[in-house]
């Protein structure tokens, strides 16, 4: 901080702050900084000539496409598209899901907000039934 010592309409010895920022040592820093990245950089550059093999990786496989269950307010259950009752909802989602482990397959369920808890929680139980225990709901975000 720096004292201001003279001045007008003050005495000789009066005192008095000097609310200025004093920037050269921060320009100083700043050049020092700009200075040594100046240098370092032609260092980072590599001038060590690698012939380099090719990459050879083996393409991943595509993630199974996932099975959606849908449950209307009337109770109408579908599989993706294709309508289903439950009493053939195990039937068609072993269909759906093919020859993939049912205890490793995650099932999505879409329900209305104006479902009965008790049409949602038959399809759960069809699930359960049938060894379908990874189950996801899917909701709207609403912000």
């Amino acid at each position: 901080m720096g004292a201001k010592l003279s001045g007008s309409g003050g005495g000789k010895y009066d005192v008095e702050a000097n609310h200025e920022i004093n920037v050269t040592p921060f320009v100083d820093v700043m050049l020092v900084l700009l200075i040594i990245f100046m240098v370092a950089a032609p260092m980072a550059a590599v001038t060590v000539q690698v012939v380099l093999p090719p990459a050879v990786a083996q393409p991943s496989p595509n993630p199974p496409t996932p099975v959606y269950i849908s449950i209307q307010p009337n109770g109408n259950i579908y599989i993706g598209d294709s309508a289903t009752d439950l009493a053939s909802l195990g039937d068609d989602i072993r269909r759906a899901v093919g020859r993939r482990d049912p205890n490793r397959e995650r099932i999505f369920i879409r329900a209305d907000k104006d479902t009965l808890y008790g049409d949602f929680m038959g399809v759960m139980n069809m699930l359960q039934d049938n060894g379908f225990y990874s189950v996801a709901l899917i909701g709207t975000d609403e912000r």
